[in-house]
């Protein structure tokens, strides 16, 4: 039975954070075990603690030369362990057609340990040399992003036509890869009532309408700029298969409140599935059982769904 299902690859995250608890308690649900088979990529000691064993799944070590830190917190030690797990998981995965679901790490920890990424989204892109979308899932619920970590006063410069044409497209695939034939997708508008003919910026009609334009040209079924509260209303009412969002807040506000299921992280346009739960590391709660796993375990179940089908 065992070899008839996925292998996916999985990343501990920061071992001082709640990535090696939620990978074990994720490892223990049945529905996990019965869906793939998990091999996974942390520090050995940390995931022990969290109580696992080999019985649970494959374990790939990953150690650092940095001393361990004595307090829960971002340090250089973390950062190089659930670095070199990433870079390792990414190489065999695309080797291996494997998905990779990636527990949290910390940015900090990254930058103590003198990594130039600001996180996994950044290092994929460099990694597989591709656009790739920042996108989320939860049930009927699916949002992609133009941008992602960025200041607001950066947008109006960052937020352009060539970049929201790159992620509808990019976008539109990912939907149809998810079995959505013809995906039906809504843009939001960036500044507030959709500018209000140009009163509260130029965005609406300079920049984002062209490029639904352009995307409508190429036969992806487009429309909008809506504004953001009204675009999320139809959204949940099924009046769309996904929705573009022009930055962050604008996707995880929404869908966080409207969820209903437990939401997913996906990076689309890779060589490879990349998935992940969608919080952090977490350090203030770390190693106290208090974890909730739930997004870490769709996190696995939607990756082994999607390579199931690959067998």
């Amino acid at each position: 039975m065992k070899s008839n299902l996925p292998i996916v690859f999985i990343t501990a995250g920061d071992p001082l954070g709640i990535g090696p608890e939620v990978t074990v308690k994720a490892l223990q649900d049945k529905r996990v075990r019965q869906s793939c088979v998990p091999v996974v990529f942390g520090e050995p000691a940390s995931l022990q603690k969290a109580g696992f064993s080999t019985d649970l799944a494959a374990l790939i070590p990953i150690e650092s030369l940095s001393a361990k830190p004595t307090e829960v917190a971002p340090s250089k030690w973390g950062g190089e362990i659930s670095f070199k797990a990433l870079q390792l998981a990414c190489k065999l995965a695309k080797e291996k057609n494997a998905p990779v679901i990636t527990a949290p790490i910390s940015k900090q920890s990254w930058a103590k340990a003198g990594i130039q990424f600001t996180g996994h989204t950044e290092f994929l892109r460099t990694y597989y040399g591709k656009t790739a979308l920042m996108m989320f899932v939860s049930g009927n619920l699916r949002c992609g992003l133009v941008s992602e970590h960025f200041s607001i006063k950066d947008l109006p410069r960052i937020v352009t036509q060539t970049r929201i044409v790159q992620a509808g497209k990019d976008f539109e695939n990912a939907l149809r890869k998810l079995g959505i034939k013809n995906p039906h997708i809504a843009l939001s508008a960036l500044n507030p009532h959709g500018g209000d003919n140009g009163k509260f910026g130029i965005e609406e009609s300079s920049v984002i309408s062209p490029a639904i334009k352009a995307l409508q040209k190429v036969h992806i079924h487009t429309e909008g700029p809506y504004p953001i509260d009204s675009l999320w209303s139809k959204h949940i009412q099924g009046k769309f298969d996904g929705i573009l969002c022009m930055y962050h807040d604008q996707a995880l506000l929404g869908l966080k409140l409207a969820a209903r299921e437990p939401i997913i992280h996906l990076t689309a346009g890779l060589d490879i599935l990349r998935v992940s739960p969608t919080h952090g590391t977490a350090f203030d709660i770390a190693g106290q059982n208090l974890a909730d796993p739930a997004s870490m375990i769709a996190a696995i179940l939607f990756a082994a769904t999607q390579y199931q089908s690959r067998l």
